[in-house]
């Protein structure tokens, strides 16, 4: 199969038939095997109904429904887990993303090599207030702390290697991120298209300001996790030793002072409290990066490494 459109989507009765005749036009035109996985969000409106009919109507599309709603991440997940193409795109419901971007996210794939092509919506139709000033700030503190040079981290409308989706998971709010956990899995050619972004015909948005305030906790998180998941106490070793020196060392320089001045009570000066401070921090440091490796050690994902290649074996 050529491709696998993953569309994950939250009460879209009204666009999901046009999207996916919309879809089905520009795949024939250009001969694609194809497959359409949507994943039903814990609609509350009859769009699980509307996957039934289309899933009658047309043997292509695939329906994955949720109990409730779990968010976006979720249902990308599992529209991985499910898609069986060479090539897997996503994009929203809403009719927002245009199809007719299909065949040149394909072609950037499959000829042009890269694992992974994100969308970038150049001239967007959102509020500039809500939406528009916020993604900017947004999209340039994650360039800056991944080192990935993209405009629009968070455009649904992307397209990966098969062996990409298959290679990471998606949890949480993690959707916003995954060119950066692409990276960390080892997946370094990332490219970028600028794509249609449209007016919404149906229906309202279905996100608010908290997903900003989600995105860089979760960014913070995904920055730790790759860099010291597997190694935790690299990184609390580090601080607590550090914090630990300065307790030590300040605590030596009361006592030297006491018994050059022994008029001094030790514990009335500012300096005390900094030194308890320091060797109780160092010392929690140090506890929680033993607690990490424990954990670690006992994880069954401590020697799950993405092999490339083999040879001989």
């Amino acid at each position: 199969m050529n491709i696998s459109i993953v569309v994950p989507l939250f009460n879209e009765e009204e666009s999901l038939p046009e999207l996916c005749a919309w879809i089905k036009k520009v795949a024939e035109t250009h001969g694609f095997s194809y497959e359409i996985i949507l994943v039903d969000d814990g609609s509350t409106d009859s769009s699980w109904q509307v996957i039934e009919e289309l899933q009658m109507q047309y043997g292509y599309v695939r329906g994955i429904k949720f109990q409730r709603n779990y968010g976006k991440s979720a249902a990308l997940n599992e529209g991985f887990k499910a898609a069986q193409g060479e090539v897997v795109i996503t994009m929203d419901a809403d009719l927002q993303d245009s199809p007719d971007e299909i065949p040149e996210l394909y072609k950037m794939i499959v000829t042009d090599g890269y694992d992974l092509v994100s969308g970038w919506k150049k001239k967007r139709y959102d509020s500039t207030l809500s939406k528009n000033i916020p993604s900017k700030f947004f999209n340039a503190v994650t360039r800056s702390m991944s080192g990935i040079q993209l405009h629009d981290f968070n455009c649904g409308l992307k397209s990966y290697k098969k062996k990409v989706i298959k290679s990471i998971e998606i949890y949480g709010e993690m959707h916003r991120y995954i060119p950066v956990l692409a990276k960390w899995a080892g997946f370094r050619k990332i490219g970028e298209k600028v794509v249609e972004h449209r007016p919404r015909k149906y229906g309202v948005t279905k996100f608010g300001w908290e997903r900003f305030i989600n995105g860089f906790l979760d960014l913070a998180s995904i920055m730790f996790v790759s860099r010291f998941g597997k190694k935790p106490m690299h990184f609390f070793g580090l601080w607590g030793t550090f914090a630990f020196i300065i307790g030590i060392a300040v605590s030596i320089y009361l006592v030297i002072s006491k018994f050059v001045n022994p008029e001094y009570a030790l514990t009335n000066r500012p300096g005390f409290f900094l030194a308890l401070t320091m060797i109780t921090l160092g010392s929690q440091f140090f506890l929680a990066g033993f607690v990490g490796e424990l954990i670690a050690r006992n994880s069954p994902e401590r020697n799950n490494y993405l092999i490339e290649k083999k040879i001989g074996l």
